[in-house]
This record gives structure tokens, sequence and C-alpha cells, in this order.
């Protein structure tokens, strides 16, 4: 659907039709209008009615952090079953747990020995950060340590490589016991953890009346539903962050469409669109002014549009994901061409946002729309098989299980998506804070990117399930099965040159799972793996020391190169891959010309400035 422009909104001269909304209109109607068909709730999400089940399973989801028990216990029981039917491998976990048992004995019986050494049984893994101090080198603690790190190792052995047990299982059961045993470390504990007694005997206790304080006070923040206020207060959107200069150029119910102001004399021709996430406000690329992916490109002589997603409400439940395709990067497209006729466009999608630009790009690559110059996806996948610790998340009964709770809501609640990505990285981000913030008594040095984090945003059920079923569960998009506008996309038809993102501790999009673009689309393929996890390793800006990538461009008509063999063949760079990007894109850009107006020519608009309203709701 082609959503008219909106430029202005004097009572005079705003435009009418079902998409011709007052700023506080748009914020407040849902997205969906008279004009956009309508599709029950229960028949979308896989029902036609059942309303007691589902009222019942919306319940349950409130005792259990919407997981799903019945897929947890089929996943033991097809671990248990398996194992019950496989003496060998019962006499091998047997054995392991005698020999780790007596291997602990004896350093126990020896641990006073002068020749003994830290960690002479087993190391803390490279990335578990909670031993690394050296007072767990100190005894009884590297003792205490080294016996849960046994315990781990012990269990990880017994819940894998179990004959006949699903691979899906198997990891569902790998990862629950991991995150179970993870609530049982030395570290979490005061009596244990010997960075808290040297705090407790330094400060004189004070440490627990501050860890009390703080956890009180995000109790009570927990109860109020708010956001934390410690890290918001520091950082406020529109001031400190999301502070680029620009102005909102157009709005329709889902987005609104932010151009910056240059800040160069001359500028590209090409513009740039960046299309974000929904999950998570846009601004993640334009924090602070050091921090903001928007100002280095603008220096850099580039004019930037963004996309700012509103975030939907109960009656938002039947906003489709193909709407954030019309709505969203269709309805910027045409408005930049508008504003910039005639010129080709960089197109930028980031996490989800690139995952709707691949589909967008592939759909519009079959209808003959040509107006990409080029295609960057940061930290975006397009096939879903390998999706990481994120699909454990994701089967038939946790699917079903998030529908029967989204029914009751209409939207997919911001607890319910941090919460997961919380489990993702439980050690870092969750168990070393309650050691940091009720143990020891202190408080992280709040950041910009904190600030951002703490500004969840909700998904509309319709969108949410039809996301989790036809992409990750049924693939749909990778096997050429994904539909737009009636008719069969095929990421194959994309010949725009793309220039692809992954980063090396990615957690939600891992980094293999991106690389799966060589042999998915028609097209030169410039991919970076970079330094750092999800957000750190995109958010990389030239100033800040400790960045590294790696970097390799494959023809469209080159043989295909695996993964692992890139990894080792591709030389290491220092520094950020954003001046990497940027001389890509400039190699396809044309001759500076003067900057292009501030919205479409000769109308007068009197949207607000950047940031905008949506950005607040």
């Amino acid at each position: 659907m082609l959503v008219k422009p909106i430029v202005a909104w004097s009572k005079a001269d705003a435009p009418a039709g079902p998409h011709a909304l007052a700023p506080r209109e748009a914020a407040e109607r849902p997205l969906l209008t008279e004009a956009q068909p309508k599709v029950g709730r229960s028949q979308e999400l896989g029902h036609e009615d059942h309303e007691l089940d589902k009222a019942f399973t919306a319940t349950l989801a409130r005792l259990t952090g919407g997981l799903s028990p019945i897929a947890l216990s089929m996943a033991y029981f097809d671990w248990a079953s398996h194992l019950a039917t496989a003496p060998q491998r019962q006499i091998e976990i047997l054995r392991d747990a005698m020999r780790f048992s007596t291997q602990l004995a004896q350093r126990a019986l020896h641990s006073a020995a002068p020749e003994r050494k830290p960690w002479d049984l087993i190391k803390p893994q490279p990335t578990d950060h909670r031993f690394v101090k050296p007072e767990w080198e100190i005894e009884p603690f590297n003792f205490l340590a080294q016996a849960f790190l046994l315990g781990e190792q012990w269990w990880h052995n017994a819940t894998t490589d179990v004959r006949g047990v699903a691979p899906a299982n198997e990891a569902i059961v790998e990862f629950s016991v991991r995150q179970t045993l993870d609530m049982f470390a030395p570290s979490n504990f005061a009596g244990t953890n010997p960075e808290v007694l040297q705090k407790t005997f330094q400060s004189g206790g004070e440490n627990f009346v501050f860890g009390c304080q703080h956890w009180c006070s995000d109790l009570l923040q927990l109860l109020a539903s708010s956001k934390p206020g410690a890290v918001n207060a520091e950082f406020i959107v529109g001031k400190t962050v999301a502070a680029s200069p620009g102005k909102i150029i157009y709005r329709n119910e889902l987005i609104e469409l932010i151009q910056y102001s240059p800040t160069t004399e001359k500028v590209r021709p090409e513009p740039i669109l960046i299309v974000p996430a929904w999950i998570m406000k846009y601004y993640i690329l334009d924090l602070s002014a050091h921090n903001s992916m928007v100002r280095y490109l603008t220096a850099q002589g580039f004019t930037v549009f963004m996309i700012s997603w509103r975030n939907p409400s109960a009656g938002d439940r039947d906003v489709a994901f193909d709407d954030y395709r019309t709505l969203g990067v269709k309805a910027a497209l045409d408005m930049i061409g508008l504003i910039m006729p005639r010129r080709h466009v960089h197109a930028l999608g980031y996490c989800l946002g690139g995952t709707l630009l691949s589909i967008t790009s592939a759909a519009m690559a079959r209808d003959g729309d040509r107006r990409l110059k080029s295609v960057t996806l940061l930290a975006a996948q397009t096939d879903f098989t390998e999706a990481g610790e994120l699909t454990l998340f994701i089967n038939e009964s946790q699917v079903a299980f998030l529908e029967d709770m989204m029914w009751e809501r209409g939207y997919l609640d911001t607890t319910q998506m941090a919460g997961a990505f919380q489990l993702l990285r439980s050690n870092d981000l969750i168990w070393s804070r309650v050691s940091r913030d009720y143990l020891m008594g202190e408080r992280a040095h709040p950041s910009d990117l904190m600030a951002w984090n703490a500004d969840a945003t909700r998904l509309p059920a319709r969108m949410h399930s039809e996301y989790l079923r036809k992409l990750f569960l049924h693939n749909d998009l990778a096997e050429g099965r994904y539909m737009v506008d009636g008719r069969s996309i095929s990421l194959s038809d994309i010949h725009t040159p793309m220039f692809v993102v992954g980063t090396i501790r990615d957690h939600v999009a891992p980094w293999r799972s991106t690389y799966k673009i060589h042999y998915e689309v028609d097209a030169d393929v410039t991919f970076v793996l970079a330094s750092g996890g999800h957000n750190a390793g995109v958010v990389a800006p030239p100033s800040e020391p400790g960045h590294f990538y790696q970097v390799k461009t494959k023809l469209a008509d080159a043989p295909y190169l695996g993964p692992d063999e890139w990894q080792k063949t591709s030389a290491r760079i220092e520094g950020s891959w954003w001046p990497e990007w940027v001389g890509w894109l400039n190699s396809r850009s044309g001759e500076p010309c003067e900057p292009p107006s501030m919205g479409v020519p000769g109308t007068s608009n009197q949207l607000p400035d950047a940031p905008g309203d949506y950005v607040h709701l």
C-alpha cells in the first residue's frame, strides 16, 4: 500500500484520507486503519476459539516468565528416556563423576602443598569473567571455583552426546541445566566470594548497606514497571542521546521519518536510509555525540534519513509484519524520492530491520524497482536455521505459548524480550550484576548504550507471530516461500552490492548465520567480521580504542568460501570498521553536490524537530 506523504499539519492544507493524522492522533490511534484489511486475532494466531485454553495459558505465562513448561518437559523427557536406554552412556557418565570426585578429593587433601598451582584441575572459559580476579587464585576460593566448574563440566557431558536425542531438545536441556547451575556459582554468595569479603573488611560492611539500598530501589522500579532512573537521569532522549540536529519530514501511523541536517557544504548525491529494528528504539545509531553513527555519516558528507518506529499498544494487535515493509521502508523510500527525485539510495538495516530490508530488497528486485544503490546489513539474519541459542525459545510449543500470552495483551511485553536476551548472557547481564550491585554495593557507571537498552519497546501480536512462524520456524525467506503481495520472493534476485557486518560475540545473530548471505544473493558481498557483540560491535566509533575487524569481498561469480576458512584467510585490521564502510560507500557514490532541502521542496512542514514524538512513546 502506497502511503500518501504527510509533510504539513495545518488544518487548511493537511492531506485528507485515512493516513492524514494530526501528530497526537497518530500517536493515539491503532496502526491499522479502515483502509487496511483486518485479520481477526484468533484466525491470525492459529485459533478459532478455545478462549478458555488461551486464558489459562496466558495466566500460566505470568508464572513462567513467558517460557513454555511443556516445551521444557518434552525436551527433558526426550533426554531422560534415551539416557535410560543407553547403559554404556550411563557408565561413562558415572565414570566421569567418580573421576571428578577423586580429583577434587586429592586436591582438597593437598591444597596446602607449595607446588600446587591455581587452576590445575580446570580453568574458566575465556568468556567466563566470574573468576578472573587474582583473589580467586587463593585457597579455599580457588578450590570452590574449580569444584563448581568441574560440576558444570560433568553436567554438560551428561546432557549432551546421548544417542537418539533430538538436537533441539539436547540444546534446551543443556542450556537450562547451565542456567540453573549458574545460580549456585560461588561468585553469587558473599561467604564464598573473596572479592565481596575483601570489600566487606575494607568498608566495614558498608557494601551490604548500599547493596540493600540498590535492591530496594530495583524492586520498587520493578513493581512500578518503570525504567532505571539512574540511567535516564544522565542520558535524556533529544538532549544527550538522539540529539543529532534534524527534522521529522514525514509521519504515518507506524513511522516518523527523520532527515538529519547536513554538516558539510556539499554531500554525496545518494542519501542513506537507515532501517533500525523495532525491538528497541532507533537511536542506538545516534547515541552520544562521540558515539553516534548518524553524526559520523553526516560529517563524511552524506544525507542521512532514519526511520523511528512507533511503539505499539494493545489496540495494534493486528499489525502485520508486512505493514512494517509498506508503512515503513516503502513509505520512507517514496518520501525520499519526493525530496531527492531520481536519486538512488544507500539502504542500511540493523538486526530485525536488516531482515526487513532484505525482504524489501528482494521484492523490489522482483518487481524491477532499481532505487537501491547498495544494501548494508548489520547483525541481520536471512537464514534462521542456525540462529544461535535464541532458537531454544522458538519451537511450535513455545510459539503457541507466546501467541496465547500475546492474545491476552495484544503485544509482546518488554519484559519478555529483555528476559530472553538476558538469559543468553546470564553471567554478564544477570549474575555479575547481582554480585556487583547487591554484594559489592556498587553500581556500574551509566552509559548511553545502557540508557538505550533500558528504553525497551513492545511488539504487536500478529507481527511477532508471523515473524516467529514464517522466519524462525519455517525459514520461508531463505527457502523461497516468503510471500510479498501474494507472490513469492527470492533473495537470489538481489544483484545490488552488499556490505554485511557480523560480530564475533553476537548471541542474537551469530556471525556464521549472517555469513550465509554469501550463497543466498546473486551480488557482490563485502563481509566484515567485527569485534564485540550484537550492539557494542556495531556501535564502534573510530575514536574508541580496542576495536578490530576482518574484511573480504566475494564477487557475485566468485567461488564460495566457508566461514571458518574465510576467518582464517582474512587479515585482522585494527580499528573501527566504520571508515571501511564509508570508503565502500564513497566508491559507489557520485561526486558531492549541494545538500537537498529539508523535506519536500515547496511545502510547509509543521512536524517537530528530531527526534520527534514517537521515540518518547
